[in-house]
């Protein structure tokens, strides 16, 4: 015969016997919810269940007081969710940016294919891949990630050799360049490439070079 559903985080935490660690990445990657906290209440409710009532938790003895800790922001929840998880089904990090990058000219992987080829275009994502096959004379191709789709691009050889450090070292990237349809495959050769500075996580990229 299978056990009732727990009642309450409480329950939960009294039948599990789940370690402290483990209840505290489960509250920051928002599993916890479903017993009607947000994360950060929850945070505070597996404090005082697994601590003895002290001044800070001593209010009229009850467990389910509310919390007096902020609810976390939109950015600060992506970054729990790669922090404890590796992944998320949130917002994409460029999206907490998308209205400054607009304005600077910087185009989503879903406006290109309304673009023409050889157009100048300045876009930017999350780098996935970074990939410099031995047979492609020193190009560099990388895969950019944005909340719309994936953006190809192309590095020459001495543009590879005078930002390598940028290239292969910032999670997120600014691209300048040019527009190249070919075989029906999109892409951008880069002119230029820049680190973009972001409030969320950074997203780690499979590398093979």
């Amino acid at each position: 015969m299978s056990e009732a559903r727990f009642g309450s985080l409480d329950d939960f935490i009294a039948r599990t016997g789940v370690h402290r660690e483990e209840l505290t990445t489960l509250a920051e990657v928002g599993a916890l919810n479903a017993f009607g906290y947000d994360r950060r209440a929850a945070l505070w409710q597996i404090e005082k269940a697994v601590k003895k009532a002290g001044v800070l938790f001593k209010r009229s003895g009850e467990k389910s007081a509310a919390s007096p800790l902020p609810t976390m922001t939109p950015v600060e929840r992506v970054v729990a969710d790669y922090k404890g998880t590796s992944l998320t089904i949130g917002p994409h990090s460029m999206s907490f940016r998308r209205q400054e990058l607009a304005m600077r000219g910087v185009l989503r992987a879903a406006d290109l294919p309304r673009v023409r080829h050889g157009r100048r275009v300045r876009v930017a994502g999350a780098v996935i891949a970074r990939q410099r096959p031995r047979t492609a004379k020193g190009f560099v191709f990388l895969t950019l990630e944005d909340e719309t789709g994936f953006l190809n691009i192309i590095i020459r050889p001495p543009l590879f050799t005078e930002q390598k450090m940028i290239i292969l070292e910032q999670p997120f990237l600014l691209i300048d360049g040019r527009l190249q349809i070919q075989d029906g495959v999109t892409s951008v050769k880069a002119r230029r490439c820049q680190g973009l500075w972001m409030a969320g996580p950074d997203v780690e990229s499979s590398d093979f070079y």
